[in-house]
C-alpha cells in the first residue's frame, strides 16, 4: 500500500510495466489506493486521445473515447476539451463535432460542456479578456452549427455584444456572425436580419475605427456570397442524422452550475456496481464488435509492453534531443501564427523531462532574430498558461542568462530583454526573478545593465509606471526586490537612483529617496540611544563615528580636488590645442604681407 502513495501528486511519471506491477499488487478493488489510481489512467488517456483527434481520425477517437468511463470521467473530459481548444481555436469546429457525437448517447456530457462554456464566456466578457472570449464565442457558434444547442443562445449573445457597441465587442461579433452566419440564416432567418440592421446602424453612426467599420463591410460581402467560403458544418464534419440530433435549450439568464467538483478525484463507494453499469451501456453503444472488456484490454496492453521492451535500445548519443531540436524549430518557422505553433508542439510526443528543451529552445530562436518578434512571447507565454513546469524552466532560464549576460551580444541581449519584459508584465512567470539582480556598481557591468534597462522600459510601456509601483510595493514580493532597491548602503542607493532616473523611471524610486533623507536621522537616533545606555561606550564610539566621517570627508574632498584638476589640465590642453592650430594656419600670410610691405616702402 506504501507504493500507492506517489500517485497522488499528478506531475509523477510511472512507467507502464510499473503500473501493470501496482494493479497487481492491489488485490482490493474497493480501497481508495485502487480507485485513485484507476482515475489517473483515465485521465492520462482521455488527454491522450483528445489532443491527437483531427479530422482524419475522428471517427476511430470516437470508438477509443466510448471504451473509456466517460460517465465517471465527464469533468476530465469537459476540461480536456476546453483546454484543447483554447490551445488550438482552429480545430474548434473538430471539437464540436465530437462533442455533438457523444451527446447523442450521453446527453449530460452536452449540457455540463455547454454549461462551462457560457460561464467561461460570462467571465471573459465581464473581464474584457479578449482573446478568451474569441475563443468561447468561437466554440458556442460552432456547438450552434451542429445543433448541440438551440440558436437563441447565438442571439442571446450577438444582442448582448452589440447593445453597447465596442471596438472590441463589435469585432468579436463579426468573427461570431462568420462562423455561424450561414446555419443561422436557415433556423431564424429574422433574427439575423435583425442583427445585420444593428451592424448598418453601427456604420452609419460612424462612431467605430475605420478597422472595425472595414470589418462590418467584410461582413456584409460574405453574407452576399451566402456564406459559401465559410460553411458552418464541413461534410467530413457531419457525422450525426438530423433525427438522431438533440438539442438543449439554455440562455444566458438560466442559472448555470459548471460541477468543478467532477475535475476532483472522490472517492465512490459503489465503484464495482458503477463500472458494471458502464460496462453494459458502453457495449450498448458500440455494439458487440467494438466492445473490448477488461480482460482483453489487460492483454492487449501487456503485448504491447512486451513488444516495447523487446525492441528497445539505448541510445547514448542523444539522437533523440536532436531531432525533437529539428522538429521544434521547423515547427516555428513553418507557422504562421503562434497559436498553430502551440498546437503543432503539442501534437508532437513530448515526454515528462523534455519541455526545459522546448523552452531553450523557443528562447535560442527568439535570440538568432534579427530584430524582436512578438510571436515567441506569445508561444512561451501560451505554453505557461497550459503548463506551470514551463514557468519554472522560464524562470530557471533567466538566471542563466543573467549570470553570463556578458558574453551576449547586443542584437541577442536586446531580444532577450524583450522576451523576458512579455512574459513578466503577462504574469506568465513569476516576478521572483527580480530576485537574482542586484543593482550595484559593483555587481552590475555594462550589459546587465542595458539588459535591466530594457526590461524595466518594456514594463513600463505595456504595464504603466502606476501598476509597476503597485506590483513592487506587494507585501508579499518585497524580498524579492531587495536588489534592484538597495538600502544596505547609500552608495548603493544613490546608483540605484541614478540608474532608474537615468532610464525615465525615477518615480520608482521614491522609497529609496525617503529612506536617504531619513538615514543620517536614524544614525543620530541610534548614536544618543547608545550613549545613553553607557558613557563609556558612547564616547568611543562618537570618536570612531568622528573618525569615520572624518575619513569619509578627506576621502570626498581629495575626489572633487583630483575632477577639479583634471578638468582644469583638459580645459588648458583644448586651449592649447586651439592655439596652436591657428598659428599653424596664420603665420605664412602675416609673412607675405610683411615682405609686401617692405618691397613697397623701399620703392
Amino acid at each position: 500500500m506504501t507504493d500507492i502513495k506517489p500517485m497522488q501528486s499528478e506531475s509523477v511519471y510511472i512507467p507502464p510495466f510499473r503500473l501493470a506491477q501496482m494493479q497487481k499488487e492491489i488485490k482490493d478493488k474497493k480501497s481508495p489506493e485502487y480507485q485513485k489510481l484507476m482515475w489517473d489512467l483515465l485521465r492520462k488517456s482521455i488527454n491522450g486521445i483528445i489532443n491527437k483527434v483531427n479530422i482524419s481520425n475522428i471517427s476511430n477517437v470516437i470508438f477509443e473515447l466510448f471504451n473509456e468511463n466517460l460517465l465517471r470521467g465527464k469533468g476530465l473530459l469537459t476540461k480536456a476539451i476546453l483546454k484543447a481548444q483554447m490551445a488550438a481555436p482552429n480545430f474548434t469546429h473538430v471539437y464540436a463535432a465530437l462533442i455533438s457525437v457523444i451527446n447523442t448517447k450521453l446527453p449530460e456530457i452536452g449540457i455540463l460542456l455547454l454549461h462551462r462554456v457560457i460561464l467561461q464566456f460570462q467571465r471573459s466578457y465581464k473581464r474584457n479578456d479578449k482573446l478568451l472570449c474569441i475563443a468561447t464565442t468561437k466554440m458556442i457558434a460552432h456547438l450552434v452549427n451542429q445543433q448541440v444547442v438551440n440558436e437563441l443562445l447565438a442571439l442571446q449573445i450577438m444582442a448582448l455584444l452589440l447593445e453597447k457597441p465596442t471596438e472590441d465587442s463589435v469585432e468579436i461579433a463579426t468573427d461570431f456572425m462568420i462562423e455561424c452566419g450561414q446555419v443561422l440564416t436557415d433556423l431564424s432567418p429574422t433574427g439575423v436580419n435583425a442583427i445585420f440592421d444593428r451592424f448598418r446602424g453601427i456604420l452609419q453612426e460612424g462612431e467605430t475605427n475605420k478597422r472595425v467599420q472595414y470589418t462590418i463591410e467584410n461582413l456584409m460581402a460574405i453574407r452576399k456570397t451566402k456564406f459559401r467560403d465559410h460553411p458552418g458544418v464541413l461534410q467530413e464534419l457531419d457525422l450525426v442524422e438530423d433525427a438522431d440530433k438533440i438539442t438543449h435549450e439554455i440562455s444566458l439568464d438560466d442559472s448555470l452550475d459548471g460541477q468543478e467538483i467532477l475535475n476532483v478525484f472522490k472517492f465512490d463507494e459503489n465503484f464495482e456496481n458503477n463500472e458494471e453499469e458502464w460496462a453494459v451501456i458502453k457495449r450498448e453503444i458500440l455494439g458487440e464488435e467494438n466492445y473490448l472488456g477488461e480482460g482483453e484490454e489487460e492483454e492487449s496492453e501487456e503485448e504491447e509492453e512486451e513488444d516495447e521492451n523487446e525492441g528497445k535500445i539505448k541510445d547514448y548519443t542523444e539522437r533523440d534531443l536532436l531531432n525533437l531540436r529539428k522538429t521544434i524549430y521547423l515547427s516555428i518557422m513553418s507557422s504562421v501564427g503562434f497559436e498553430e505553433c502551440a498546437n503543432k508542439m503539442l501534437k508532437l510526443k513530448i515526454r515528462e523531462g523534455q519541455e526545459g528543451d522546448i523552452a531553450a529552445m523557443i528562447l535560442e530562436c527568439c535570440m538568432q532574430e534579427r530584430t524582436y518578434l512578438r510571436f515567441f512571447g506569445l508561444l512561451s507565454q501560451r505554453f505557461c498558461m497550459l503548463n506551470p513546469v514551463y514557468q519554472e524552466h522560464f524562470q530557471y532560464l533567466l538566471t542563466q542568462y543573467y549570470q553570463t549576460i556578458h558574453r551576449l551580444e547586443t542584437n541577442k541581449l536586446r531580444n532577450l530583454a524583450k522576451f523576458f519584459a512579455h512574459l513578466l508584465f503577462t504574469d506568465a512567470i513569476s516576478w521572483c526573478v527580480f530576485r537574482v539582480i542586484r543593482l550595484t556598481e559593483e555587481d552590475t557591468t555594462s550589459s546587465s545593465r542595458i539588459f535591466i534597462k530594457i526590461v524595466m522600459q518594456e514594463i513600463a510601456e505595456n504595464l504603466s509606471i502606476e501598476k509597476m509601483q503597485f506590483k513592487f510595493k506587494d507585501e508579499e514580493l518585497m524580498d524579492c526586490f531587495q536588489g534592484i532597491f538597495p538600502k544596505d548602503l547609500p552608495k548603493h542607493t544613490r546608483f540605484a537612483i541614478n540608474f532608474f532616473t537615468s532610464i525615465g523611471l525615477g518615480s520608482l524610486t521614491d522609497e529609496l529617496r525617503e529612506f536617504l533623507k531619513n538615514a543620517p536621522q536614524q544614525a543620530e537616533s541610534s548614536s544618543s540611544s547608545s550613549s545613553s545606555s553607557s558613557s563609556e561606550g558612547s564616547s568611543s564610539e562618537s570618536s570612531e563615528s568622528e573618525s569615520e566621517s572624518e575619513i569619509e570627508q578627506k576621502k570626498n574632498k581629495e575626489a572633487a580636488d583630483r575632477f577639479l584638476k583634471r578638468e582644469i589640465e583638459n580645459e588648458v590642453k583644448e586651449k592649447k590645442g586651439r592655439e596652436n592650430k591657428k598659428r599653424s594656419k596664420t603665420p605664412p600670410r602675416r609673412r607675405r604681407s610683411r615682405s609686401r610691405s617692405n618691397e613697397r616702402r623701399r620703392h
